[in-house]
Order: C-alpha cells, then structure tokens, then sequence
C-alpha cells in the first residue's frame, strides 16, 4: 500500500490564494493605456502577432498576462521621421495597427466608440484603441486634430517632452529659460496653453477624444483641467511625492484630477517609481557620467567604449531597479489621497528602458492583482484600478 503525500499545512492557504488571485484577475478587465510598440517594434519590422524574444510586448504575452483592452500609443519625438512631418508619422503607425488587426481578426479588435469596447470584450478579444502621444501632431491645424480623430484616436496627449506654439511641456517648464516666461521648443511664450490650445482641448471634447496631461508642464495641466468639460486621464504618470521627477504629478494635482473624475495611470518606468534610481541615472546622464565616459577614451576606440559604458551603465543601475511592491506604493499613495476611483495602469511597455523587478514583460500584470489581494483590497477596488476607472472616463467621453 502506497504511502500518501502529506502536504505541510502551511502549503493550502498558498492554493487558495494562488487561485483566488488568479480568478479574480481573469474576471477583471485589465486595461492599459500607454504601450509603445507601434514604435519601438512594429516600425522596426517586427510582427507582435507572434511571440517574440524581444520587446515587452505581442498578442502572445498579452494573451498570457490576461490584458483585455490596450491604448496602443501613436508616437513620435520633437524631430519627424518623414519629410512630410509629424502629422505624417501618425498616420503610418495608425495604417502600421490597422494592418496588425485586419490579420489578426479573431484576436483583436481596433474600437472606436464605448460600444465597440463592450462589444470586443464580450468576444474576448484584445480591443486595441489608439492614443496619440503629443500635439505636435496635429501641426496647429484643427483639421489634422478632426482626421486622427475619424481615424481612431481616442485620447491626445497635449504634449510631449517638446512644447508646441500652443501647449508647454512638463520638460520645458520644468527648465526655463532665465527669460520671462522661459522659452519652449523654438519659440518663447508663457507658459499653459493658449487661446488656440484652449480651443483644442473642447475640440477634443466635441470629438469624443480623452485629453491626456502625462507629459505637460503644471500650468499646462491647470489650464487643461479648467478648459475640458470631461473627464482627462494621465496615461503614464507616477506620484512625485515617491519620486520627486518631472513627469510625475503633485498632491495638488492628483487632488484635481479626482475633482474632474478623471484617473491616473501609473507608469512602471524604474526612474518614475524610485528616487534613488532616477538619482543614479541622472549622475550617469549628466556631468558625472560624462567624465566617466571621456576618460575611457583613451583606451579605447568609440565602438568599444560605447560598448563598455553600455555594460557599466547597465551594472550601475541594475542593483537600484525597484521592485513591483514599490511600484503599487504610487497607486497606493492615490488610493489613500482621494480613493479608489482615480488610479489605473499605464505601464509605458516598450517605452521604458528599465522596469521594476517582476514587472519584466506584459505576462507579469497578474503579480499587480496578487501585491494588490495582499495588501487588502477588496474585489470591488482592485476591478476599478485594474481598468473600471478608465472604463468609466472612456465612457464619459466617447461619442
């Protein structure tokens, strides 16, 4: 007769929690709003339709860690790829989705209104929506605002790290110009937006677009708040009283954000979730690093020294990448500031260079649920922060 396995009893409080995370994940809708894959992979000719072995980021992975619906962002920096212009690269990466959903019907969906999302959901695919990271897109032209609108956009971010004629950046705000005002992009003006930014933000409204303010300077962000009859998201921000950088929001600011009912969505990038690595990485960035970096020159050739300051660059801050428990710190910071209604997800996969420890890839979104059961929230709260609170903005701006 067969001896039977006797588990210690320590083992079944695990299983159940194992299994009751797992399920309550699976019940959630998981929405992300920031993704940079369009960007980083797909115009690098990479195909997410199939599991790759780079990248945070394909239909796979996503399948894996249980993402329901995905803002793929549409991005391009303060230089544009075409001659043509800016607006000219939004439009590629918008036909580089199209062309990814139209081969892949059975498993994704591009949604254009709140009951397209609905509808993708109920047949379980991944409804994929688009977000156009910066103004600077629209090239101050109304006209090209309304065409990325019928085209799907779905939130704008006013802008970038580049201020536009209209909008300031939290980047340029952040470092003025000893001049009035300060100067941002090419040309000085005030800071927040202007006339015509005013008009842009209730444009977006009338279209049914969500204004996002990750990335604008703070009187950019006040401005914004006044001007939108709607609910605004920060698809990317973290806290800046956990990580004093910044592209990360004040208590003001996440106060005023749970006065227009809008939502904050935490963005993994280890120098916006730790002080200590965005400590370390701007010492490497600046001054210090560059020292670091003339003094290998005379060792080496400028292959091999780019290629020894990767590896030390790497090893420096490796030891500093915080862990997952601190990124749920910062929607933790939200949720006991103004509740549970104003914090999300919005990872910045694809966009980052460094992540938190056991956030690697998409196929770790499930961890967040379980950090999330043991710290004791209820099912209710961790349904809304894993994508209810975004659901409810979508809805109170989709058209």
């Amino acid at each position: 007769m067969k001896k039977l396995l006797t588990l210690p009893a320590i083992v079944f409080p695990f299983i159940a929690f194992a299994q009751t995370a797992g399920k309550l994940h699976e019940k959630a809708v998981l929405v992300d709003t920031h993704n940079d894959c369009l960007s980083s992979l797909t115009l690098e000719g990479k195909d997410i339709s199939h599991k790759l072995t780079e990248g945070h980021s394909d239909l796979h992975r996503w399948k894996q860690g249980g993402l329901d619906v995905q803002f793929f962002s549409v991005w391009t920096g303060d230089k544009a790829r075409n001659t043509v212009g800016f607006f000219q690269d939004a439009m590629q990466e918008i036909d580089s989705l199209n062309s990814i959903v139209q081969r892949n019907p059975s498993r994704m969906v591009l949604a254009k209104n709140y009951s397209e999302v609905k509808k993708g959901l109920r047949q379980k695919k991944l409804v994929s929506l688009i977000g156009v990271e910066g103004g600077h897109m629209i090239e101050d032209d109304m006209g090209k605002l309304m065409e990325l609108a019928r085209q799907g956009m779905r939130y704008m971010t006013i802008t970038w790290n580049n201020s536009t004629s209209w909008a300031s950046s939290a980047k340029d705000e952040a470092s003025p110009s000893p001049s009035e005002g300060g100067v941002f992009g090419s040309s000085a003006r005030k800071k927040g937006l202007n006339e015509f930014g005013k008009q842009v933000v209730r444009m977006m409204n009338q279209l049914g677009v969500i204004v996002d303010l990750s990335h604008v300077g703070e009187q950019t962000f006040y401005d914004a708040i006044a001007t939108t009859s709607k609910p605004v998201i920060l698809s990317h921000s973290s806290v800046w009283n956990i990580c004093p950088v910044f592209r990360n929001v004040k208590d003001e600011q996440i106060k005023a954000v749970a006065r227009n009912g809008g939502v904050i969505c935490i963005n993994f990038y280890s120098g916006f979730i730790d002080s200590n690595f965005a400590k370390r990485m701007n010492e490497l960035e600046g001054t210090k690093g560059q020292q670091i970096k003339d003094s290998l020159k005379q060792y080496y050739d400028a292959a091999k020294m780019n290629e020894v300051w990767r590896r030390y660059f790497g090893a420096e801050l490796e030891p500093l990448r915080p862990t997952l428990a601190k990124m749920v710190d910062h929607i933790e910071y939200i949720v006991k500031l103004v509740g549970d209604d104003y914090a999300g997800i919005g990872s910045d996969y694809d966009g980052v260079s460094s992540l938190p420890k056991g956030l690697e890839d998409v196929t770790t979104y499930p961890k967040i649920t379980d950090e999330l059961i043991k710290r004791g929230y209820s099912k209710r709260s961790i349904k809304k922060i894993l994508g209810g609170n975004v659901l409810r903005v979508m809805k109170a701006n989709f058209r």
